[in-house]
């Protein structure tokens, strides 16, 4: 069995969970976190949410599931490498993306606006909501009653405002504390794996091409590298072994910044790591620098593709189309939805249970609500 460092999570130093509950006798709280958000209706849905392209673009592209599991796999290489709680950030991972609407981030904005004079919508505070709220599958509590570090690992950020609505869960927001190394470390891990995989996916669409990539500085370098190595490759298989040694480049230089940042600090418990005034976990300089250069290039060439804009002005007015719809007659969503609606004199809680459904939904099923109610108006 692993030997953690003394700085890492344990079920000892654990905040546990909101509501008591006896251990599981060859589970530890973590493996029990993560089998918790597997089994979750929210993390099935996931395999019909959007990464980047609309779900019913393609087979072949990322879902928000597979984004998931690439996540959850580089956490877990990383905080082995670490001596960390290797469950704890599987779990984190795999939970990270529970509350992402339908069509991704154009969804996301659009229910933002929508719920504009009602507290907004951000994602973050979706999952935590669906983990201690939605989720209903236990007799004994709401949600999945998951464990503090857990939860602080998927609220990767949080306004001022909003955390003064989170109790524990906020205030790190507002002391300026960092969670635990397991949560710092995938919410890089998802970064690594969503700048190069979306190359992948940009490069299949055929929005994005080698020519312009090289001119990026990581691309570039392990581009030449593989030329050097391999000579008259496949396109494809050029560009997967690329995005293989960039992301190993990435996890090698995360590990060794960390060890560094760890023997410089010399943590003697859990309490150094969360009072100390920046986050351990991070790449180097020149590969932060690298990374943004590549993350800039992705936006501008991908993210703001003509495609993917007309796929987002239609997903945006969908959201937007559906959120009316449901706000005028509850009676179109179902019977739970609707009675909670109605149940509610408060215009912000209404509001919230519509928002609560359409993040609920996959690309397809929205897709799908949104021509039913055409055909009907």
């Amino acid at each position: 069995m692993q030997q953690l460092e003394k700085f890492a999570v344990t079920k000892d130093n654990s905040k546990g969970r909101i509501y008591a509950e006896p251990e599981a006798e060859y589970r530890d709280l973590f493996q029990r976190d993560r089998d918790r958000i597997i089994h979750s209706t929210a993390f099935r849905r996931l395999e019909y949410k959007t990464q980047v392209f609309v779900n019913h673009e393609g087979d072949l592209f990322r879902t928000r599931l597979t984004h998931t599991l690439e996540v959850a796999q580089i956490a877990r290489s990383v905080s082995s490498a670490l001596n960390l709680n290797e469950n704890l950030s599987e779990a984190i991972a795999l939970a990270h993306d529970l509350g992402h609407t339908p069509f991704g981030h154009a969804g996301q904005g659009a229910l933002n606006r929508c719920m504009s004079e009602n507290g907004g919508f951000e994602h973050n505070l979706q999952s935590i909501r669906v983990v201690d709220i939605l989720e209903e599958r236990y007799a004994e509590h709401p949600g999945l009653n998951l464990c503090f570090e857990t939860r602080e690992g998927i609220l990767k950020h949080c306004s001022k405002k909003n955390a003064c609505e989170l109790g524990d869960l906020g205030k790190r927001f507002l002391e300026k504390k960092q969670p635990s190394l397991e949560a710092q470390l995938t919410n890089i891990a998802d970064e690594i794996a969503y700048n190069n995989h979306d190359i992948d996916d940009g490069f299949r669409a055929g929005m994005l091409d080698i020519e312009s990539l090289k001119e990026t500085e990581l691309f570039g370098m392990h581009y030449l590298e593989v030329c050097k190595v391999h000579k008259n490759l496949k396109k494809r298989v050029l560009i997967y072994e690329v995005i293989r040694r960039m992301i190993n480049t990435l996890v090698l230089d995360l590990i060794h910044e960390t060890k560094k940042n760890i023997k410089i600090l010399s943590p003697q418990n859990i309490k150094d790591i969360r009072n100390h005034n920046e986050p351990l976990v991070a790449q180097s300089f020149e590969l932060k620098k690298q990374s943004n250069e590549l993350k800039k290039f992705l936006r501008i060439n991908l993210y703001e593709h003509k495609r993917v804009k007309e796929m987002t002005t239609k997903a945006e007015h969908i959201i937007a189309s559906l959120f009316m719809s449901f706000l005028e007659n509850h009676q179109l969503m179902p019977h739970d939805y609707c009675k909670k609606a109605q149940e509610n004199e408060n215009n912000m809680e209404k509001t919230r249970v519509v928002a609560d459904y359409i993040a609920g939904m996959t690309d397809r099923f929205a897709f799908s609500c949104y021509e039913n109610l055409s055909n009907i108006k």
